[in-house]
């Protein structure tokens, strides 16, 4: 079963502060971190949003017990906040666990994880939009070596990219552990890190670029803050340094009492901040959660609260 990360740091900022409090579980999962805030706040409600309907039937039955005090809705997140109805109560709180579930790399047979032999899907949602295998058989080499860098910052993208395409000239790659052996006869040796698979990064990469992770993300977090109640608290937790930038950026313009630019001589946008920022460095995992859990080691939550002036 998936364990929540950073799940004691989340609760101390995002904690309930008055009864009968609606929390936004934006990225459900297996229900880790809804299941603790429900056992631990029992005046509290929550909405659970996952893209995965598989996933979120892990997580229905792992939550039963709480009856109505938990609501699902399957679909994106950003779709969900978008379309927020209006006579809804707005959320007092909103979580946003960027990660990916355990269930996924172990369970879901997408080709997640380069150590299984799977069908290279990694869509979240597998009712439509390309799969990892349709990105890796059918880019132009160049467009894969962008994909590779952009996404996952992988700096031997162009070397991995012409061996993809060398070996789809002999035949179409459609498992996670081909893909992994091409990447892994591609990378020498001696330009590996540590104890890391040299298929980790571009199998980030595709996993981003199948669920537009990173294009999706500036609207999730625009829609998440603009339907948050007043005084509300809006928690993302991120995985890689590629998201937890745009996280990091967002928030801080959202501080800024002015829009203008630098140059401005005087102040036009008579604009004032939508948010105090209440983690400014972002929180990290200590070294006994590391220990119990290591996919926490790059975790990092930011939390911000909305302004009552900005309601």
């Amino acid at each position: 079963m998936h364990i929540p990360v950073l799940l004691e740091e989340t609760i101390e900022y995002l904690a309930p502060r008055k009864a009968g409090e609606l929390m936004v579980d934006a990225t459900l999962g297996e229900g880790g971190h809804s299941e603790a805030f429900l056992s631990r706040f029992p005046d509290l409600k929550i909405i659970g949003v996952d893209a995965d309907p598989e996933i979120q039937a892990v997580a229905r039955r792992r939550l039963s017990s709480f009856g109505d005090r938990l609501h699902f809705h399957s679909g994106w997140a950003q779709d969900f906040f978008a379309a927020y109805p209006g006579e809804l109560k707005r959320p007092d709180t909103i979580l946003i666990d960027l990660g990916v579930s355990l269930f996924h790399y172990e369970k879901s047979g997408r080709g997640f994880s380069f150590r299984k032999d799977e069908a290279l899907d990694m869509r979240l949602d597998t009712s439509s939009g390309s799969t990892a295998a349709d990105l890796v058989n059918r880019l132009p080499e160049k467009e894969l070596a962008d994909l590779l860098y952009h996404n996952a910052e992988e700096r031997r993208s162009r070397r991995i990219a012409r061996a993809i395409v060398e070996q789809r000239g002999r035949g179409n790659i459609g498992t996670s552990a081909a893909l992994a052996k091409v990447v892994e006869q591609a990378v020498p040796v001696s330009g590996r890190s540590g104890g890391i698979h040299p298929a980790t990064l571009t199998m980030q990469a595709l996993r981003i670029a199948v669920n537009g992770e990173l294009s999706r993300l500036p609207h999730l977090l625009e829609g998440a803050l603009r339907v948050l109640e007043p005084g509300g608290r809006l928690g993302v937790i991120t995985f890689h340094s590629l998201e937890d930038r745009i996280v990091k950026n967002f928030f801080r313009e959202q501080n800024k009492n002015c829009t203008c630019p630098p140059d401005a001589p005087i102040c036009r946008c008579e604009g004032r901040r939508s948010v105090n920022i209440l983690t400014r460095k972002g929180l990290a995992a200590g070294d006994d959660e590391i220990r119990r859990n290591p996919p926490s080691r790059s975790a990092r939550l930011r939390v911000v609260e909305k302004v009552l002036e900005n309601g």
